[in-house]
C-alpha cells in the first residue's frame, strides 16, 4: 500500500496537468527503508514527449547524489499517461529498476491541462511483475509515521 500525504499527491497531479500534452515524471524521495515519500522532485521529461518519459541523465545522476547524501532513497517513482489509462505499459515495465519503490501513474487523458477527473494509480514493479496497490492519501503524516522514519 502507498500513504501519501495530499500535498505531494496534489502536487504531482498539477505536474501532470501543468505538462500535458507530454507526459510528465518525478521522483518523491524518502528516508533509506522508511516507505515514506517526503521530498517532490518534479523532473523536466527530457523526450518531450506525449507518449513516452525519460529522465534527463545529467538530473538523475544529481538527484540520485543528493538523495544518497541524504540517506534517501526514491520512494515514488511517477509519470503521467496523457491519452491512455494510468497503467504501465510494455515499455514502462521494461525500464522499471527500482524494486523498492511504487510507480504512480497519473492519467490526464479526459482533461488535459484542466480540473476535472484523473486517475492515480500505483503499482510495485519486480522483475516484470505489475501488482497494482491501494492508495491512500492522508491529509499529513502521523507523528508515528514520521518516528518511524528508516526504521522499516
Amino acid at each position: 500500500m502507498l500513504i501519501i500525504d495530499r500535498t505531494i499527491h496534489d502536487a504531482i497531479v498539477a505536474h501532470a496537468r501543468r505538462d500535458h500534452p507530454d507526459e510528465a515524471c518525478g521522483i518523491v524521495a524518502g528516508p533509506i527503508g522508511s516507505d515514506l515519500p517526503l521530498r517532490h522532485v518534479p523532473m523536466l521529461n527530457a523526450a518531450m514527449s506525449p507518449t513516452f518519459y525519460e529522465f534527463d541523465s545529467g538530473d538523475l545522476l544529481k538527484l540520485y547524489r543528493d538523495m544518497d547524501d541524504h540517506n534517501e532513497d526514491p520512494v515514488v517513482i511517477y509519470h503521467s499517461h496523457t491519452a491512455t489509462e494510468a497503467y504501465p505499459s510494455r515499455t514502462d515495465i521494461n525500464l522499471a529498476s527500482e524494486p523498492g519503490a511504487h510507480y504512480v501513474l497519473v492519467s490526464t487523458r479526459e482533461t488535459g491541462n484542466e480540473d476535472g477527473p484523473f486517475d492515480f494509480r500505483s503499482y510495485r514493479i519486480i522483475d516484470g511483475e505489475v501488482t497494482e496497490e491501494q492508495v491512500t492519501v492522508v491529509e499529513t503524516y502521523t507523528s508515528d509515521m514520521l518516528s518511524n522514519e528508516g526504521q522499516n
